[in-house]
């Protein structure tokens, strides 16, 4: 017995080594299929449809869904809005840090309001937004408020850490604003943009699905996902879950292509000279 555990070990472990060797790209994919093996295995065992649907009834869901018109119209209608309501929260955050950081009384003055944002519950704002803008744009709205704190925050807590000598050695050879941007902070704000981002775009994400099923707008991923809810259909559930985080990611991803081209070099400070 205890020769048989020790094989056991020994088989382990090489497996752990080979794991380790293999490229990033192998060990996403097979750390992939693994998990797809568990999901295959819990549907079988549970063996019931409603309660959790298998990866290829989800496949086959996924693939009907996409000869309906409705389908493209409710993945565009949706990523336009959720992703507008990033966009405004982004814009909204970092102004907003920005006076905050230049003006003490500002920051006092929005303190109170953001800590009120931070701690209100998902569905308590969404059930405010809708009886005061109504359905068609509440996940727009939502998105914008639960991501203009993270933005918020990150960038004041940002333009706050940076190094002083350097402000001061802009003020001696009498920089202009544009090129303090560019030279001080912009470099400065680096781990700050790409990490609040990649926090903000999936809770903007999660935070505007939720105000669709919630607030049913027709013709969005969110309507789609209760629909089948109510329908019981557990494998157009899944599919439609699938779509909005395969679509967050990939927003995610588009986002650090772009700070990549306003960085240089995939994101990495340049080395220009001021």
């Amino acid at each position: 017995m205890i020769l048989h555990r020790n094989r056991l070990e020994r088989s382990f472990l090489k497996t752990i080594f080979i794991i380790q060797s293999l490229s990033k790209m192998k060990k996403k994919l097979i750390i992939t299929i693994f998990w797809l093996a568990v999901w295959e295995i819990a549907s079988r065992c549970i063996n019931n449809q409603i309660l959790i649907a298998g990866p290829w009834d989800t496949v086959k869901a996924l693939y009907e869904m996409s000869k309906e018109k409705d389908f493209y119209l409710s993945l565009k209608n949706s990523f336009v809005n959720i992703s507008l309501g990033i966009i405004l929260g982004c814009a909204a955050g970092v102004i907003l840090a920005s006076l905050s950081a230049g003006v003490s009384l500002v920051g006092e003055v929005l303190s109170p309001f953001i800590k009120v944002i931070k701690a209100i519950p998902v569905a308590s704002f969404v059930v405010m937004m809708l009886l005061w803008f109504g359905n068609k744009k509440l996940s727009l709205v939502i998105a914008a408020l639960i991501t203009m704190p993270i933005f918020y925050l990150s960038f004041l807590e940002g333009i706050r850490s940076v190094d002083k000598k350097m402000l001061e050695m802009a003020d001696v050879f009498k920089m202009g604003r544009i090129s303090r941007i560019r030279y001080i902070y912009l470099p400065s704000l680096r781990p700050v943009v790409f990490s609040s981002a990649s926090l903000a775009i999936g809770m903007g994400w999660r935070s505007g699905a939720a105000a669709e099923v919630i607030g049913q707008p027709l013709k969005t991923m969110g309507n789609g996902l209760y629909r089948a809810k109510i329908f019981l259909e557990t494998d157009r559930l899944f599919a439609w879950t699938f779509m909005i985080i395969l679509v967050s990611v990939l927003s995610e991803k588009a986002f650090r292509l772009l700070a990549g081209l306003l960085y240089g070099n995939n994101g990495k400070k340049s080395d220009k000279k001021i």
